[in-house]
């Protein structure tokens, strides 16, 4: 008997989808190496790479070496067919790349932003997207879509609930990018970004359980458990910078009493630097460079304040790494000693055996990398057929 049309379409998305991951990760590789690898047959695996060649997904790049006969025709991916717009919002930046299929950035940029209600905000957010579409190469699919990360509680609609530095509620800023630009957006916490962008291309490769700690005016946590983002039952896990480590402590602008973030963040940092002179965070590192013992004393009390945090986190997630990104990253070396000492000191012993704190790789690139590859994910799920 005949099987339906529709399932020998989906066997081909399936299979279509197979050979694609084979080639983005192994590549280079003949078709004989695709054949070995995903046990489809030398016939399919000839036909769904010529349709991957037609589509300007995957190229030929010559021959190579033979172990006896005739040379294979190596394959890679076409990292240029497309590119894709990361952004990370922060509360007082615009950060943006254009990056390629594989993530590499192709062109950045910034801008300060020094007001946050809405109507300042979108233009400003706007201006930067349409600056880095202006730098994409021409390619079979331009760019494919838009990531934004922003510090807030982010719903499956990409809509905005509650940003509380940003003073934003009820934000839908999926809807309003996507309408404008015609392209698909995905919206996600900065942190949960952050946590992507350093599994995908930093500090996070390869390891299966990791937090991500976003340290910049707020701090948000991005929870990988197994190798996936854990977003928790309503997708609004991670804000963990809302735990409270003072039960009768300062107000914070959530609701809640003694936050986290409140004693631990660059925002804290700097409330702390403002008698001795020092308005900015790069400002302040310069001076413990130079010697500055009470600039040195500001940044271990507040390395100190983060290893409270961390040591919680450790010791309810007990991951293999935990990772410090953000702007705070800039200070590591004047932070790192307190942080390692106070969660040494916080945490149980068999949750600190195996456990290593580590700095972002890509620095304060975090979380607009990870943005820009949920633009390259949702693609990749496009051209696979949905399989």
């Amino acid at each position: 008997m005949k099987k339906p049309t529709g399932d020998l379409a989906l066997i081909k998305k399936m299979n279509t989808a197979i050979v694609l991951d084979a080639i983005v990760k192994k590549a280079p590789l003949s078709r004989a190496n695709i054949s070995e690898l995903t046990g489809l047959n030398k016939a399919t695996v000839s036909s769904l790479v010529q349709d991957l060649i037609d589509a300007n997904l995957v190229l030929e790049i010559g021959m190579g070496q033979s172990s006896g006969g005739r040379k294979p025709v190596m394959l890679i991916f076409n990292r240029t067919a497309g590119y894709a717009v990361g952004i990370d919002l922060g509360v007082n930046y615009i950060r943006g790349v254009l990056t390629d299929l594989e993530g590499g950035v192709i062109f950045e940029a910034e801008v300060a932003l020094h007001r946050h209600a809405l109507e300042h905000v979108l233009p400003e957010l706007y201006r930067l997207i349409e600056s880095l579409m202006a730098q994409s190469p021409e390619s079979p699919y331009g760019v494919v879509g838009i990531g934004i990360g922003v510090p807030g509680i982010v719903d499956e609609s990409g809509t905005i609930l509650f940003a509380p530095n940003l003073k934003w509620k009820q934000v839908e800023l999926e809807h309003l990018v996507s309408d404008r630009y015609d392209l698909p957006v995905f919206i996600d916490n900065e942190a949960n970004a952050g946590a992507q962008g350093e599994q995908k291309y930093g500090a996070g490769r390869g390891i299966a359980h990791q937090i991500y700690v976003s340290v910049g005016i707020g701090i948000g946590t991005g929870i990988i458990l197994n190798k996936e983002l854990y977003k928790g039952a309503s997708g609004f896990s991670g804000e963990l910078g809302h735990l409270s480590i003072d039960l009768a402590g300062k107000p914070c602008s959530c609701g809640n009493l003694g936050c986290w973030e409140l004693y631990a963040s660059e925002h804290a940092l700097l409330e702390m630097a403002a008698p001795l002179g020092y308005g900015s965070l790069r400002e302040l590192i310069q001076a413990a460079d130079q010697g500055d013992e009470a600039a040195q004393e500001l940044f271990r009390r507040i390395g100190a304040d983060l290893g409270v945090g961390l040591a919680n986190v450790v010791n309810v997630f007990n991951p293999e790494v935990v990772i410090i990104g953000n702007r705070m990253s800039l200070a590591q070396r004047w932070i790192e000693d307190s942080v390692r000492d106070t969660v040494t000191k916080r945490t149980l012993s068999y949750h600190r055996k195996e456990l290593r704190i580590l700095f972002a790789e890509l620095g304060e690139q975090s979380a607009v990398r990870g943005a820009a590859y949920y633009a390259i994910h949702q693609f990749f799920h496009r051209v696979k057929g949905g399989a």
